[in-house]
C-alpha cells in the first residue's frame, strides 16, 4: 500500500518499536479516504492508530506527473473540516496536495505512523484482528482499509508483447511529455489519463497512435448531482454483486472541454481498436494494417490494493469483495473506503464518516455483551 508526498516532513512519526499494540481501529493507508476515516474516528475519542506505506503525508497524489497542475485536476474535494484555498493553479498537483495533507495531519494532530507496510491482516484472539506490519503486529477491534489503486497498476497482455524492442511503461510511471520528444508513442485505453496523456505527448513526439477496447464516450455539457448519483450507483451494483469494482469516471464519459474538442479537430484523439497482437517495432491488426511505434504507454487503470487482506478470504466467486456500505460483507470488522463508489474524493470523505459510524455502533454492541468479571 502506497500513498505519500508533499513537503511537510514534520508530520513523520517514527513506527519503529511499535509492536503487538492492541487498539480499537486500525487505519490502513493516509490518503483522502485514511485520512477522513483518521478525522472522524478522533473526533468520536476511538483509539485508533494509522498506518502508511510512504515516508511523507500526500496519499497516491505524490506519484502524479510532473504537468499534472493543480489547476488540471479533476474534481479535487477538500477534506472535511478543513478547505483547500489559495493554491497556485500552475503548481504540480503532487506538490499542492502534498502539502495539504501534510497540514491537515498536523492541524488534527493524525499521527500517522509511516513508513510501515502492512503484509497481512489476519484472524487474531478473541475475535481481534491481527495486523501484521513491517513495524510489528496491531491487535484490533476493527480494521479501516483506505490503501486505494496506487500499488497496483494494470498491465493487459497480448500475443507478442515480450518481442517489442521499444519502451513499455504504465501510467503509474509516467513522466511528463518531454521523455517522448521525436518518438513514436502508442498510448493504450480509454480513460481521462490517456486523453491527457495524448494531449501532451503529441505536441513533442513524431507521432502518437490512440488505440482502446471500447470507443471512448465523450460527454458534452453539465455533470451534476443527479448524473454523479446514477454514477456512483453503476459503480456500486457491482460492489455489491461482489464483482471487481470499476471506477466512477469510467461510467461518467470522457468531458469534452477545449483541450478535448481541439484533439478531437486536430486528429490527435482519432481513436483505433485495440490492436491484435504486438511485433518487435509496434502493434499489428488482424486486417493486416500496422504502427510503428518506439514506446507503447498503457494507460490502462489500476485494481484495488487489497491483497493483505486475502486470509480473511473476503472475496466473492466474482472476484471481488462484498460491500454493504462500507462494511465487507463477508467480515463486518473491515470496513473498505476509497472502494468503489466511494472512490472519488468527495465519496471517500463520505466513506470516511460512515465507516466510524458502523464501526461506533459494533463496538457499542460488543461493549453492551461483554462479560463482568
Amino acid at each position: 500500500m502506497r500513498s505519500t508526498g508533499g513537503g511537510y516532513a514534520g508530520t513523520v512519526v517514527d513506527a519503529r518499536g511499535d509492536a503487538d499494540v492492541d487498539v480499537d481501529v486500525v487505519v490502513v493507508g493516509a490518503g483522502q479516504a485514511g485520512l477522513s476515516g483518521a478525522y472522524h474516528l478522533t473526533r468520536a475519542g476511538l483509539d485508533h492508530v494509522v498506518l502508511d506505506h510512504a515516508p511523507r503525508p500526500g496519499g497516491a497524489w505524490q506519484f502524479r506527473w510532473p504537468s499534472l497542475t493543480y489547476g488540471r485536476v479533476h474534481g479535487m474535494h477538500a477534506l472535511p473540516g478543513m478547505e483547500l484555498t489559495g493554491a497556485d493553479p500552475l503548481r504540480p498537483s503532487s506538490e499542492v496536495i502534498g502539502e495539504y495533507f501534510a497540514a491537515y495531519e498536523d492541524r488534527f494532530g493524525l499521527r500517522v505512523r509511516r513508513p510501515v507496510d502492512v503484509s497481512a491482516v489476519r484472524e487474531g484472539d478473541g475475535g481481534r484482528l491481527r495486523v501484521e506490519t513491517s513495524a510489528g503486529v496491531w491487535s484490533a477491534r476493527a480494521l479501516i482499509n483506505a490503501t486505494g489503486t496506487w500499488d497496483r497498476p494494470f498491465w493487459p497482455r497480448y500475443p507478442g508483447q515480450e518481442t517489442f524492442r521499444g519502451r513499455q511503461l504504465h501510467t503509474a510511471d509516467y513522466p511528463g511529455p518531454q521523455e517522448f520528444a521525436g518518438l513514436r508513442v502508442i498510448v493504450v485505453g480509454g480513460g481521462t489519463s490517456a486523453v491527457q496523456h495524448l494531449l501532451e505527448i503529441a505536441e513533442v513526439a513524431a507521432g502518437t497512435t490512440w488505440v482502446t477496447r471500447r470507443p471512448p464516450v465523450f460527454r458534452d455539457g453539465g455533470f451534476g448531482e443527479a448524473e454523479g448519483r446514477a454514477a456512483v450507483a453503476l459503480v456500486d451494483e457491482r460492489v455489491r454483486r461482489g464483482l471487481p469494482p470499476q471506477s466512477v469516471v469510467s461510467v461518467t464519459g470522457l468531458p469534452l472541454n477545449e483541450a478535448v474538442r481541439a484533439g478531437l479537430a486536430s486528429g490527435v484523439l482519432n481513436r483505433l481498436p485495440v490492436f491484435d497482437r504486438i511485433t518487435p517495432t509496434g502493434a499489428a491488426w488482424a486486417d493486416g494494417s500496422r504502427v510503428d511505434a518506439d514506446v507503447i504507454l498503457w494507460a490502462t487503470g489500476f485494481r484495488a490494493a487489497v491483497d493483505h487482506l486475502a486470509p480473511l478470504r473476503l472475496r466473492e466467486p466474482g472476484g471481488g469483495i462484498r460491500v454493504e456500505g462500507t462494511r465487507a460483507v463477508r467480515d463486518e470488522r473491515i470496513h473498505l473506503v476509497g472502494y468503489g463508489p466511494s472512490a472519488s474524493t468527495i465519496g471517500a470523505n463520505r466513506a470516511g464518516r460512515a465507516a466510524v459510524h458502523e464501526i461506533r455502533r459494533l463496538l457499542s454492541r460488543e461493549r453492551a455483551v461483554a462479560p463482568v468479571l
